[in-house]
Order: C-alpha cells, then sequence, then structure tokens
C-alpha cells in the first residue's frame, strides 16, 4: 500500500449525486455480452480513492426501476454508501463497443430531486465530510438538476469542520463551489475558458485563468489540457505535470480517477506533490485498463514513478 496507510484507513467522502447505470454491449466470438456496471464521476472517484487506501464514503441519490438494478452494483465498491431515495429513476445509458469504439445508443438522466431529498443528501455528505479527511465534490447529471447553493454550502460546511475538499465541477457549478474557497479545483482547459468566459489557449491566458480561479477562493488550481502537461497553481509556485503517454486504451473515467487518487493520497497525510503525481499515475492506470480503475495498486505505483512533476 503507499506509504503512509494507516491500520485504519482514511476517509475519503465523495459526493457524487447522481450514480449512473451502464449498460454495454460487447462482442464475444459470434455471440454478444452484455455488462451491467455503476458509473458516473462519482463511482470512478470512490472506486480509485478505494484502491489506494483510503476509506471512500459514496453519497448520493437512487432511485426507480434503473435504482434497483444499480444498488446492489453500488454495493460492490469499496468502502460504504449513503443512498438517498428518490421517486425519480437513476439515469442510466447503453453504449455500444462491439465494433471497437464507443458507440452511444440511448441516454436517460435522472428527473430533478425534490426538495426533501435534497436536503436529505446534503445532510448526509455533510455529516460524512465531518468525519472525513477530505471531500470530493462531483457534478449532478444532469447539470441543473441541484441549486448551486448545495456546492457553496458544501465546500463551506467542510472547511469549518477542517476537512479538506477537492471540487471537480464546471461553471456555474464552480462558480458556486468557489464561494466556499475550496483546497483543490480540478478543471479542463475549456471549462476554465467556460470560466473565464474568454479563450486560454496561450500560456499568458491560461495562467491568467488559474490566477482568475485562485481569487475567487481555491487554494490549489489544477489545469487538465489533454494531451499537454497539466498547469498546477498556487499563490506560492506553479508546476507542471506531466503522465505517462500510452497509446492504446479509453480516456473515460481518467480524470476523476485522478481525483480519487488525489483524494486518497492526500487523506494519508501527504504532500501536494505526492497527491499529484500519484493521481497522475492513476488517470494513466485507468486508461490502460479501458476505464476500469480496479485492481491498480501496483500499476499506480510503478506509473508514479514515472509522472514528471517540474516547477515553473
Amino acid at each position: 500500500m503507499p506509504e503512509g496507510v494507516r491500520d485504519q484507513p482514511p476517509r475519503v467522502t465523495v459526493f457524487g449525486p447522481h450514480p449512473l447505470l451502464s449498460i454495454t454491449i460487447e462482442r464475444r466470438g459470434e455471440s454478444d455480452d452484455v455488462h451491467l456496471h455503476p458509473a458516473g464521476q462519482g463511482i470512478w472517484v470512490a472506486r480509485m480513492a478505494g484502491e489506494l487506501g483510503a476509506h471512500p464514503v459514496l453519497c448520493g441519490f437512487v432511485g426507480g426501476e434503473t435504482g434497483k438494478v444499480l444498488h446492489p452494483l453500488l454495493d460492490e465498491l469499496p468502502g460504504e454508501r449513503r443512498l438517498v431515495g428518490t421517486a425519480a429513476w437513476s439515469g442510466s445509458y447503453v453504449m455500444d463497443r462491439r465494433s471497437g469504439e464507443r458507440e452511444p445508443i440511448a441516454f436517460a438522466w435522472s428527473a430533478p430531486p425534490t426538495r426533501h431529498e435534497i436536503d436529505d443528501l446534503f445532510s448526509l455528505t455533510t455529516t460524512a465530510a465531518l468525519g472525513s479527511e477530505v471531500l470530493v465534490v462531483c457534478g449532478s447529471v444532469p447539470g441543473e438538476s441541484l441549486p448551486l447553493e448545495t456546492f457553496t454550502k458544501l465546500v463551506a460546511d467542510a472547511r469549518a469542520g477542517d476537512t479538506r475538499s477537492i471540487v471537480d465541477l464546471s461553471p456555474p457549478r464552480l462558480n458556486a463551489a468557489l464561494e466556499g474557497e475550496p483546497d483543490i479545483v480540478k478543471l479542463n482547459d475549456w471549462q476554465l475558458a467556460e470560466y473565464v468566459e474568454g479563450p486560454v489557449g496561450t500560456d499568458e491566458e491560461m495562467r491568467a485563468g488559474a490566477k482568475a480561479v485562485l481569487d475567487a477562493g481555491a487554494g490549489t488550481v489544477m489545469i487538465t489540457r489533454g494531451g499537454d502537461p497539466a498547469l498546477i497553481v498556487t499563490a506560492e509556485r506553479s508546476w507542471e505535470l506531466t503522465p505517462p503517454r500510452f497509446e492504446e486504451g479509453a480516456p473515460e473515467g481518467s480524470g476523476d480517477s485522478m481525483v480519487g487518487a488525489m483524494a486518497a493520497i492526500l487523506a494519508q497525510g501527504r504532500s501536494l506533490e505526492d497527491a499529484l503525481r500519484w493521481g497522475a499515475a492513476a488517470g494513466a492506470a485507468n486508461f490502460l485498463r479501458h476505464g476500469l480503475g480496479t485492481g491498480t495498486l501496483t500499476v499506480v505505483e510503478d506509473l508514479a514513478k514515472r509522472v514528471e512533476l517540474r516547477k515553473i
């Protein structure tokens, strides 16, 4: 296990409000295979955090016919679940991979939860976060299904309870979370462009955008840039982060696996630099396993040695 893991694993609360039911069709010889898996941002975060020695507490909604199928699949994840039953069905999608490529067939997102259901999930998440070392805040699906104030209050309450927070959100949910002053904000370059409402194609524009996020309340800003090195900026220093590169794999969930790994390493009391290295390695490991971030501790540990973290 990574250096620093204790007898009692540190806790990472994951606010993943909308777990999804993934139905994937794959070719097997002359017939087809149909696979059912839990999916969504919070799932990948929780799974990788558990793989790297943390005890993830996944908080989310589940309901309807799809929820009845999804619920036992969630129980196979590491850690524990704090789920709120909803009148609305859980979201789902069908993906066809028989050609070797991911071809979407159908998507059915959940209807918005009720006010009481939102209050229940907020209270469950907040109390879990206060007993955790790190809170990870993920987005809702669809994005507008939760009030923006939910994201502000989650981060602010975690901060008041001395729980570190990582947010991985798009505007306007990012804007709301920044009001709570999160410790780490992870976003990609197009999310940054959406936040600053302008281009971020040059180094100067990227740095100016990162500073805007810092000024809005973030302690650390991490910007991923596709095939280019990620940029990490704090008030005191900046780095470029270059993970191992591979040609064959699948990117689905790699950014979320990165966040889960960072949360696990920070929860163990290790440095930001360690969290960045292990996060990049976890994203690469998830890519190698075509989006299935399981059984990866040894792989992540080996890949972390190949991550380049350079001060700039």
